[in-house]
């Protein structure tokens, strides 16, 4: 078997030499949109087409998941120092991007189009694949109308008069139709989305750098100056009735730095995105490992290097930053606003403002295409009803697409302030599912690898490889792991609060029953190293 793969290896090597003969009754696809792909079996009439295009697909890996984490919630971050959260966010960087080459190592070797539901039902458990697909999807769904909630607030801010429910309206239709069209016309709207979200960064970053080196109208060059004074590292503190509430010493400066590791990883959620379109990618072996690439420009670029220019232009103690921390959502909010005020430059609210607008409505279109695509994915492994799987001609999941845009209605909930507080308790209860997929991930690629070895199969097969694998997937899996589990850990001060300790770890205990109701209906079995399906969708 071993003699077997590394001869494989050695003919992919040498493209030139000639191709196999075509076995009597094989399905040609030499011709076909999988160029050379074996990916579980021919084009069906329910299957998802490989319509997007690589420009398409690099420009999501770039910027495609950059929310209002970055523009918004570094400066409830930057609260506890700029060393914390520049720790934070290299630390779960580092994480983030282990994730993306782990799908990208699968994705590249045993392409499929099931999402990552599909790679843990293959490579784990189906029942971990059935927990994983119906989290994700109830994630995207409650995020969904939240992220088309923000945009009408972010409306209201030139018009006062009209009720956040009409853009809940107005902008649904719009995402819904960019989903039915066709998946090309997803990905060319989610192409300038992420184009001007990338462009919004970077003048952003370059403004922050820019004030600190003296740019300001007032000349003052602050450099460094705030990693001195006030300091890198500030004391844990939290908002409780009408005041702050303060751990001191270095208990405090610890749990100032474990916060910004915890903001840092929910900012980082959704990157995985273009691991979902993978499936819709003509020529993955090509086009994945290429798009993987891209994430570390994203990582290094717009977060590590953004939080280091923010930290350099406001010092954590600011009146005005505390104040924007305050703010629900809008250009008031961003630290980077701050950063323009406190250089004499007022009108920067109302840009970063409009900014926002391209921001909450690529999240909210990209709500739906995830959500749609993993329930058509778990359809197609039989965890989910058999009408989601039905495609149209053009690839297009019309019911899976119908069902994830049934939760727009969600959004109207927030007309009143006893709803708006429980939909506030769902989105925090959701937000934990986005870490417990990147466990998916990992936990699936440590067993794809381990089943490897069993069966012989060399790592030098892979068409992309990584050289921080496979070591780093166990480092990512326990600092994940250790994120989701202290997560919580605000629960607890200054006193216990049953409200956020719930909405913190109930999304763990609905992970876990999902996966004992699902092996204990279906009588799963954990998919055996030797017994691993590593051949399904390899290169004809």
């Amino acid at each position: 078997m071993a003699a077997f793969f590394r001869k494989r290896a050695l003919d992919e090597k040498h493209p030139d030499s000639p191709p196999p003969a075509t076995a009597p009754g094989a399905p040609d696809v030499s011709s076909s949109e999988e160029a050379g792909m074996v990916d579980e079996g021919v084009l069906g009439p329910d299957d998802l087409h490989r319509g997007m295009r690589p420009r398409q697909l690099n420009m999501m890996a770039i910027a495609g998941a950059i929310g209002t984490g970055l523009i918004i919630g570094t400066g409830t971050a930057l609260r506890f120092g700029p060393g914390s959260l520049l720790i934070g966010y290299v630390l779960m960087g580092f994480v983030v991007y282990i994730v993306m080459v782990a799908l990208g190592e699968m994705g590249a070797w045993l392409p499929h189009k099931k999402s990552f539901s599909g790679y843990a039902t293959r490579f784990v458990d189906p029942a971990m694949g059935f927990a994983t697909g119906w989290n994700y999807f109830f994630k995207y769904v409650i995020v969904l109308p939240n992220n088309l909630t923000a945009t009408g607030i972010i409306l209201q801010y030139w018009v006062k008069d009209l009720n956040v429910s009409v853009w809940i309206v107005v902008f649904g239709v719009v995402i819904i139709l960019l989903n039915l069209i066709h998946v090309r016309f997803f990905g060319e709207a989610e192409f300038w989305m992420s184009l001007a979200k990338a462009l919004v960064i970077i003048m952003l970053i370059l403004m922050c750098f820019i004030l600190s080196l003296g740019g300001s109208p007032s000349g003052f060059r602050s450099g460094f100056w705030y990693w001195t004074e006030p300091g890198a590292f500030a004391e844990y503190n939290v908002r409780w009735k009408d005041d702050y509430f303060y751990v001191h010493g270095s208990t405090g400066r610890f749990l100032g730095v474990w916060a910004c590791i915890v903001q840092a990883t929910f900012a980082y959620l959704g990157t995985e995105l273009v691991g979902v379109a993978f499936g819709e990618t003509p020529d993955p072996r090509k086009n994945v490992p290429r798009a993987v690439n891209q994430t570390l420009l994203r990582i290094v670029f717009f977060y590590v290097a953004g939080v280091l220019v923010l930290g350099m232009a406001v010092p954590y103690d600011s009146p005005e930053l505390l104040r924007a921390t305050r703010e629900r959502i809008g250009g008031l909010a961003s630290p980077f606003t701050v950063a323009a005020q406190r250089a004499g430059v007022d009108k920067l609210a109302d840009a970063v403002n409009g900014m926002l607008l391209v921001f909450t409505i690529s999240a909210a279109n990209s709500d739906i295409y995830l959500a749609s695509r993993t329930v058509w994915a778990l359809a197609k492994d039989r965890q989910a009803p058999e009408i989601m799987e039905r495609t149209n001609k053009r690839g297009v999941p019309i019911p899976a697409v119908a069902l994830s845009s049934i939760f727009i209605a969600l959004g109207f909930m927030n007309a009143t302030k006893d709803a708006t507080t429980v939909f506030g308790y769902f989105v925090s209860l959701v937000t934990v599912f986005g870490a417990l997929n990147w466990i998916a991930v990992l936990v699936s690629y440590i067993s794809m690898i381990r089943a490897m070895k069993v069966q012989g199969i060399p790592r030098e097969i892979m068409p992309y490889r990584n050289p921080l694998l496979p070591w780093g997937s166990y480092i990512a899996l326990m600092v994940t792991i250790l994120v989701i589990i202290f997560s919580g850990y605000s629960a607890f001060i200054p006193q216990f609060q049953i409200d956020k300790f719930m909405t913190s770890y109930i999304g763990i205990v609905v992970y876990l029953v999902n996966i004992l109701v699902w092996k204990w209906l279906k009588k799963t079995k954990r998919v055996r190293p030797e017994e691993m399906d590593l051949l399904t969708g390899r290169r004809a």
